[in-house]
């Protein structure tokens, strides 16, 4: 992701807040609100108009039209967006996704946040194609949040595999917590096949982060468990409290198939809080 030295520092400066004027987008508005406001930041309010330049070459106005509509999505948070600094930004894409990553890219965006569907069905149609997709090919972390929830301010859980991207993930995950000395959950998963060496492993991760973190005021509690690692995390994150889930993803290799079957997926359809997702350079 191009701005991770600026997300691992939990400097959220520029928050893209992508909305489709749906249900799903309630949550995601009221948390772009609330993360501006608490960090004082530049809030985007972003809206896709979708347009086939296909089909635009053969119906009159069909642009004009898109535009008018992605317009609409935008304006009943813009009357809500009293006291805080924000910008419109409504982009002509024929796939919503792209759309979204590439204004993200030219608004130098530090963080995406967006919505996610309902919790029934598969994992794909619980998070919802275009969010997947923009978690995978995003310049930048992506906050991907529920309906109904509200800004963290209670417990942070840290999800890590040790991987490069985990690495990421613990930089911002330990800034967030570092902003009001939340309490920090450190888990990592084991499945059944794994030898006593990785096991070992994972216990030494977790605890170099607490480790880490020795000289803060943050109460960092360490978990090893074995299981699903999604079901380890969301059964961890509802037992410690938490309010917000930070987890490193592969992110484009693992979109390009399209991601089913993948802990980052399975996590951000099943999670009661938001999850921050972020990749390393």
């Amino acid at each position: 992701m191009l701005s991770i030295n600026t997300a691992s520092a939990g400097n959220f400066e520029r928050i893209l807040l992508a909305t489709d004027g749906s249900e799903y987008s309630e949550g995601a508005v009221r948390v772009a609100m609330e993360l501006a406001q608490r960090h004082n930041a530049r809030l985007l309010i972003l809206s896709i108009a979708v347009c086939n330049p296909e089909y635009a070459s053969l119906v009159p106005d069909l642009e004009e039209i898109a535009t008018d509509k992605a317009q609409a999505n935008v304006q009943k948070i813009v009357e809500q967006a009293e006291g805080i600094d924000f910008e419109v930004v409504v982009k002509l894409a024929e796939d919503p996704y792209q759309g979204i990553v590439d204004a993200a890219i030219e608004q130098h965006a530090s963080i995406i946040v967006m919505g996610r569907r309902g919790r029934r069905g598969l994992a794909r149609v619980m998070v919802g194609d275009s969010t997947a997709k923009v978690v995978g090919h995003a310049p930048c972390a992506v906050l991907v949040v529920p309906k109904v929830t509200h800004l963290w301010n209670k417990n942070i859980l840290l999800a890590t595999d040790g991987s490069i991207h985990s690495k990421a993930a613990t930089l911002l995950a330990t800034a967030v917590a570092k902003e009001k000395n939340y309490p920090l959950t450190v888990v990592s998963a084991v499945v059944a096949s794994h030898s006593t060496e990785r096991r070992r492993e994972a216990e030494v991760i977790v605890q170099k982060i607490k480790e880490s973190l020795s000289g803060s005021n943050i109460k960092v509690s360490c978990i090893v468990e074995e299981g699903r690692p999604e079901q380890v995390i969301i059964d961890n994150a509802r037992k410690s409290g938490a309010d917000l889930i930070v987890m490193g993803t592969h992110g484009r290799t693992g979109v390009e198939r399209i991601l089913l079957g993948s802990v980052s997926e399975r996590v951000i359809g099943q999670a009661e809080c938001p999850v921050l997702l972020i990749k390393a350079d």
